[in-house]
């Protein structure tokens, strides 16, 4: 694709706008027209993506109408509300003969983007030794950091959404804390198994929220340490690969953070008469949002694959399904 990627925005609000349209703007895609909804927009515009940044509990609702004009789409995450709306989204999705992008922006954030490339190079060369264990800290803090300081807002009064009916198998009161939680750790949920290269189960849920157990599929033990401290105005996420012979650790910034990217730090102590050393890589001035929207831009063009698909998106719904049932003996 040679010219100019045309892209859509089907919603412009808060998240919509600051971390989404902008970041597409400065890409350099300009705005020249603008509509009060979608359908008048895919009767008057050609276009060869959409980017949807709607809220997830209406993804049922509103995906399978966005399918209907057969171009790739974004959205955030998670998927869906429930495991059988991400399940029906799936279906729909195959049928159309597109493909979707769900937002884990953590992926394109240059930190974990290198922590990646070393995981799959030391599981090669075996320099590191085997991978022991894997420890995410999302204690909740500024997740903001200054991203909607140049929000534009309206006066008007938004028209009623919508919404997905509730899963059929779960109570109104399960199913707001299930809801609770994807909204806040999915992005976890899903960065766990992307760091451990496969699937996993969750083998425990701490009685009081703070942590969940983890296990892969070639027994490699991980934890989600959620809320076990919080900060006023910080943001102090980690995520720690250990290996026999040393650490990968992955600290990661504010989500709506601009111009920053995460940071790296490896340790090695290999034995054998060599020095054990620290290393610290200095990564681009790129944030994760911006990256992102590249990302979302090359898949279009088939320059690369969509950084996580729906079928991904979806285990990471069933990953926490799990986890309440667990947590609340269900």
């Amino acid at each position: 694709m040679a010219e100019k990627v045309k892209i859509v925005f089907v919603g412009v609000g808060s998240m919509g706008q600051c971390p989404h349209l902008k970041n597409y703007v400065l890409i350099d895609n300009g705005i020249p027209r603008v509509y009060n909804n979608f359908k008048e927009m895919f009767l008057k515009e050609k276009f060869d993506g959409i980017v949807a940044s709607q809220p997830f509990t209406r993804h049922g609702v509103l995906i399978p109408e966005l399918l209907k004009a057969k171009v790739p789409i974004f959205i955030e995450k998670p998927l869906a509300s429930s495991v059988e709306i991400g399940e029906k989204i799936v279906k729909v999705m195959k049928e159309s003969k597109t493909w979707i992008m769900v937002g884990y922006h953590k992926r394109s954030d240059p930190a974990t983007i290198y922590v990646k490339e070393k995981i799959e190079k030391f599981k090669k060369t075996g320099e590191m030794g085997k991978m022991k264990y894997i420890r995410i800290t999302i204690p909740p803090g500024d997740w903001i950091a200054g991203g909607f300081n140049d929000l534009i807002t309206t006066d008007e009064t938004l028209p009623p959404l919508e919404k997905d009916l509730p899963p059929s198998d779960m109570k109104e009161e399960i199913f707001k804390k299930y809801v609770d939680f994807v909204n806040y750790y999915i992005h976890q949920i899903n960065l766990m198994r992307y760091l451990l290269g496969e699937p996993y189960v969750v083998k425990y849920a701490e009685p009081t929220g703070v942590l969940m157990g983890i296990e892969s599929k070639s027994g490699i033990p991980g934890i989600i340490e959620m809320f076990p401290y919080t900060t006023s105005i910080d943001w102090q996420e980690t995520a720690t690969v250990f290996f026999e012979k040393g650490y990968i650790k992955l600290t990661l910034p504010a989500p709506l953070a601009i111009n920053r990217p995460g940071k790296v730090e490896i340790f090695k102590d290999l034995g054998e008469n060599s020095v054990p050393c620290t290393f610290i890589p200095q990564l681009p001035w790129v944030s994760a949002m911006y990256q992102q929207a590249v990302n979302f831009i090359k898949a279009i063009k088939n320059e690369i694959k969509p950084v996580c698909d729906v079928e991904e998106a979806l285990e990471d719904l069933k990953i926490a399904k799990d986890y309440i049932r667990i947590l609340h003996n269900i």
